[in-house]
């Protein structure tokens, strides 16, 4: 820097422009309320306005701070941003909400049709966060390839994430989130453990046949004969049965959405997973075929 400057510009322009420039060094020169930008092949100047004009959050005061590894956080978020709504008519549900329960840390989301639930780690201090997907798809971008812990400081109105030399502000939504737990069945009349690359292919598959009827796929569980099969059907271009071989504890039948399957296959790990339901009208859970599993992927029925 030679001399010190401030200005506001378009963060949109700006970002377009110097992605496509060619590698090399890039001449900031203020003038008045014009950044002139010139590399040796381009002489470009974007219109601004005072730096005194951006808007400034106000600072957190008397909030609470915690610490989570980066990748831990990453993890979690990857599992359930996907889950969060985008219909602002229900400002809560846009939201992925952080809170204590029994001494664990959770994050969840839900659009009303899924649920993603992710415990992270043991909780320090009580906690009932609702902060936007929006932000947190941000954040994402930020600790792409950030590896060390995130600060986390809030109050009552605002959140802020800090990852080394970058920090993220966020308003908090208000309002009170769903008592979401009682949606969760607890046990289950069919279970199948299935490997989770073969679930995977066969709902991909199904998912082809599934479009006319907005990915609506019917799975049977049939514990004589070992095996989870999917059936879907488009009465333009056909029908498909695919099936894979799984250890099932009774039959059973449910009929999802196909796309929430596969998000939900996505964001699991390991090699096997459990899908369990109860009939046909309860939703059915998917999770790691774990003792304590740590992540679970709710969805609702549709009617068949």
């Amino acid at each position: 820097m030679e001399t010190e400057g401030s200005i506001t510009i378009p963060a949109r322009l700006t970002q377009d422009f110097v992605t496509n420039l060619p590698g090399g060094v890039v001449d900031l020169e203020l003038e008045e309320n014009k950044l002139h930008i010139t590399t040796d092949q381009y002489q470009s100047s974007i219109n601004g306005v005072q730096s005194e004009e951006f808007p400034v959050m106000p600072a957190i005061e008397n909030g609470k701070t915690w610490l989570l590894p980066a990748t831990e956080l990453k993890k979690a978020l990857q599992q359930v941003v996907i889950a969060a709504s985008n219909d602002d008519a229900r400002p809560t549900l846009t939201g992925v909400y952080f809170h204590t329960f029994e001494g664990n840390l959770y994050a969840v989301a839900t659009d009303s049709y899924r649920l993603a639930e992710k415990q992270l780690s043991k909780a320090k201090t009580e906690t009932s966060l609702l902060v936007p997907a929006s932000a947190l798809q941000d954040l994402l971008r930020i600790l792409a390839d950030y590896e060390d812990e995130v600060r986390i400081t809030h109050d009552d109105q605002q959140i802020l994430f800090k990852a080394g030399d970058v920090e993220l502000v966020a308003r908090l939504i208000e309002g009170s989130y769903p008592e979401y737990r009682k949606l969760i069945p607890r046990a289950f009349q069919t279970e199948a453990r299935i490997k989770r690359s073969e679930l995977m292919n066969i709902t991909k598959v199904s998912s082809l046949f599934a479009r006319e009827s907005a990915g609506s796929v019917t799975i049977k569980a049939n514990a004589k004969k070992g095996e989870l099969s999917i059936r879907s059907i488009a009465s333009q271009l056909g029908e498909n049965n695919s099936s894979a071989s799984a250890t099932v504890s009774n039959d059973g039948e449910i009929t999802i959405n196909s796309r929430y399957l596969l998000d939900g296959l996505h964001a699991l790990g390991g090699e096997e997973v459990i899908f369990a339901f109860n009939g046909k009208l309860e939703p059915c859970v998917l999770k790691e075929a774990s003792d304590k599993p740590d992540y679970l992927h709710v969805i609702m029925p549709l009617k068949s």
